[in-house]
């Protein structure tokens, strides 16, 4: 077992800006506003799936935004909604916050749907701001930004695929050959003295964990050699690949080798005799494993075992024995293991954005996203546009706290680097 981890950065989408828009038809003379809100951005949406094994795809890939809001049209037509990002994730992933190292959420189910950012809300249109006192508003909403967050995805890793045999069958090298891993090979027993794991891919959101558990001897269900570690990783395997030597340049028997080992599984724990296994007759490149392939076909395939022939040396018959796993993975039941760490709810809420005001050396200055958007929404030049800017920062609270803060009338305030003067 080890912690798959891939770090990722995700930005939802902007929402549209509201259209400002009159109408201009031949029998509406004094025709009103008529501009549409835009569209909300799209969501960036992590789902379970547990036809995906391993966070491999997230390696390659560390930035995802979902589509933006199109802005409002003219007619009252609202923009269109940005199309939610969907990022596929396999079951038993836990995804923190690369801030707070907090838990966000615990994905423990196949389809089980969390929306890790939100999109920007649309701006709202000129049609939106009319009233009976402002019946022709020459301004409009800008959408809201989406939101941005960097997430770190944690998998437990189990592997799917155990490779079993005797020491220096070649399970080191097809490990190496099928996958990423680069375990230590040498030619001498017990090489392996730990699980060397690797992920397989199969194809985009398809792979597989692979792992070359240590060598077996006989008298491991007792904790002979490496005994009861060994033994440990095989039972929370799905698929066993027994590697055998088809050479028998060792003057070992690779039918007697698989008969001894499986009763060392079975001694262990009696449940092992169930789990499926295919067996692989490994260095066909040598000339002496014309025969001994033969007697292990004789003896396996009628039993209903599948038997792949390879050899590690040259890569011959790699590709089928890699979909060949593939194809018993899929028919076999997952089960799940997760951290079930506590979650942090609270990190998937949105915050108001805040307004900040302060004094610094004797200037008065406001500032953050809100209020950065409000100014580059409003027209200076249209009396009903100044008012409802001046309206809104008097509802957040902006005038209150530059009072506090000891300004007095025609001072100057600076916000978002714009220079503005002060009347009550």
């Amino acid at each position: 077992m080890f912690i798959d981890i891939a770090k990722i950065n995700l930005k939802a989408g902007k929402g549209g800006d509201g259209a400002v828009a009159f109408r201009r038809e031949k029998y509406e003379p004094a025709g009103g506003p008529y501009g549409g809100d835009g569209g909300n951005g799209g969501n960036i949406i992590l789902q379970g799936d547990e036809g995906i094994r391993t966070l491999m795809d997230f390696r390659y890939k560390r930035v995802y935004k979902a589509e933006n809001g199109e802005n409002g049209r003219t007619k009252k037509q609202f923009g269109k909604k940005g199309q939610d990002l969907i990022l596929k994730v396999p079951v038993g992933t836990l995804v923190k916050d690369e801030g707070t190292g907090k838990v966000i959420i615990d994905i423990k189910e196949h389809n089980q749907s969390f929306i890790i950012t939100k999109g920007g809300k649309g701006g709202k249109g000129n049609a939106k701001f009319a009233t009976a006192t402002r019946q022709a508003p020459r301004f409009a909403e800008p959408g809201m930004k989406g939101e941005e967050r960097t997430v770190i995805l944690e998998l437990k890793l189990l592997a799917d695929v155990g490779l079993i045999g005797f020491p220096n069958v070649g399970k080191s090298t097809i490990l190496s050959i099928l996958s990423e891993a680069k375990p230590k090979i040498a030619n001498y027993h017990f090489t392996t003295l730990k699980p060397n794991l690797g992920v397989v891919k199969i194809d985009e959101e398809k792979s597989f964990v692979i792992a070359d558990i240590p060598g077996l001897i006989e008298g491991a269900h007792e904790g002979a050699g490496l005994g009861h570690d060994f033994l440990r990783h095989v039972e929370r395997t799905k698929v066993l690949v027994h590697v055998l030597d088809s050479s028998g340049i060792e003057g070992r028997n690779p039918i007697e080798d698989f008969y001894k080992i499986n009763d060392e599984l079975i001694q262990y724990n009696p449940k092992l005799k169930d789990k499926h296994q295919i067996i692989v007759a490994n260095k066909i490149d040598i000339p002496q494993s014309e025969v001994w392939i033969e007697s292990i076909k004789k003896e396996f395939e009628p039993m209903g075992y599948k038997v792949f022939t390879l050899s590690a040396a040259t890569m011959e018959g790699i590709n089928k024995l890699k979909y060949g796993i593939w194809e018993a993975l899929k028919d076999i039941e997952t089960e799940y293991e997760t951290f079930d760490e506590k979650v942090d709810i609270t990190i998937g809420e949105p915050e108001e954005e805040p307004i900040i005001v302060k004094k610094e050396n004797g200037v008065y200055v406001v500032e953050g996203s809100f209020i950065e958007r409000l100014l580059y929404s409003t027209n200076f030049d249209n009396h009903d546009s100044l008012r409802y800017f001046q309206n809104i920062i008097r509802q957040r609270g902006v005038v209150d706290k530059l009072k506090e803060l000891g300004i007095e009338e025609s001072d100057s305030v600076f916000i978002c680097g714009y220079e503005f003067e002060f009347f009550d």
